[in-house]
């Protein structure tokens, strides 16, 4: 089975004007990387706009529909908070990105794909039950979990190597003992989250904090010794990864220095823990990255890993 990789051009108009990190710029760097000849095999596929009832699952009802109204038909972009903000194509992009990731399950449950890369934007692991935050408006990796449910699903672990701590998916998993979330991130660092401490009501929720500064070594350590065990504990029936890539020691927003290679390493080693526990189904979901080549770069790297098991 090939592996799919999903993703809509509405994602391109989410317009967060000049300067701003989490920009259009991103996708088309992560999509020139997957356009070479290696990855010709990839299953493309268009992602669909997110039902508001996937919406709703996780996110409080009044921010959902706080969102829907807020969304400005044109003009100037709307400012949720310091970082964030909609402008004209934010909903329709926001909606993609959830969709995507909702497909994306539906891609390896229905084994027409033996695991799936979402390429879109926004990215969605800040955003939290009431409020969006870091560059995200709704929370796609939670929203995947949950709609794996429909496939009767329970066990269901997301990992994040994003380099900062995805905060809007420990707070939607915390209190859900069959749901896990692992996390190596930059500590101290934005959203001041994800402290060692954070353990969630069963022992689900395991973050490994690295210091600024902290480079291969520390990175591959904290996922070898704490968090692939911790996930091989969980048994998951359904791996997905929230796949950012600004660890990597040319990102301008941290100050981690990892390597394109220790995205391989992990992807691989993730990958075999899905083959032991969930039949290889994988789902990976954009999130940071801010460094265009470094990007690049990490997103071919991650995606070739997936496309060898």
């Amino acid at each position: 089975m090939p592996v799919a990789l999903i993703t809509h051009p509405a994602c391109f108009d989410h317009d967060t004007g000049p300067h701003h990190p989490e920009r259009p710029a991103r996708l088309r760097a992560v999509l020139g990387a997957l356009e070479t000849p290696e990855f010709q095999h990839l299953l493309r596929e268009v992602a669909p706009e997110a039902p508001e009832s996937a919406l709703r699952a996780v996110h409080h009802d009044a921010y959902v529909d706080s969102i829907l109204a807020m969304a400005p038909a044109e003009g100037e972009p709307v400012h949720l908070d310091a970082d964030t903000l909609m402008s004209h194509g934010s909903l329709a992009a926001a909606l993609r990105s959830a969709g995507g990731a909702m497909r994306a399950v539906d891609a390896v449950m229905e084994g027409w794909a033996r695991a799936a890369f979402v390429a879109t934007r926004p990215p969605g692991h800040h955003a939290e039950p009431n409020r969006a935050m870091g560059f995200c408006l709704f929370a796609n990796a939670a929203i995947a979990a949950h709609h794996a449910r429909a496939h009767d699903l329970k066990r269901v672990a997301v990992v994040d190597f994003d380099v900062h701590h995805g905060n809007g998916t420990q707070a939607m998993f915390e209190t859900d003992a069959d749901l896990f979330y692992a996390s190596s991130h930059q500590y101290p660092c934005y959203p001041g989250t994800g402290r060692p401490s954070e353990r969630g009501v069963a022992g689900n929720i395991v973050n490994a904090a690295l210091p600024p500064g902290s480079g291969s070594a520390e990175f591959r350590a904290a996922w070898q010794d704490t968090l692939i065990p911790a996930l091989e504990r969980f048994a998951p029936e359904l791996l997905i990864i929230s796949a950012g890539f600004d660890a990597h020691r040319f990102d301008p927003l941290a100050e981690l220095n990892v390597e394109t290679a220790d995205f391989a390493w992990l992807t691989e080693a993730l990958v075999r823990v899905a083959d032991r526990h969930c039949g290889g189904k994988v789902v990976s979901l954009l999130e940071g990255g801010y460094d265009l080549e470094a990007l690049a770069a990490g997103t071919a790297a991650h995606v070739r890993a997936l496309m060898r098991h």
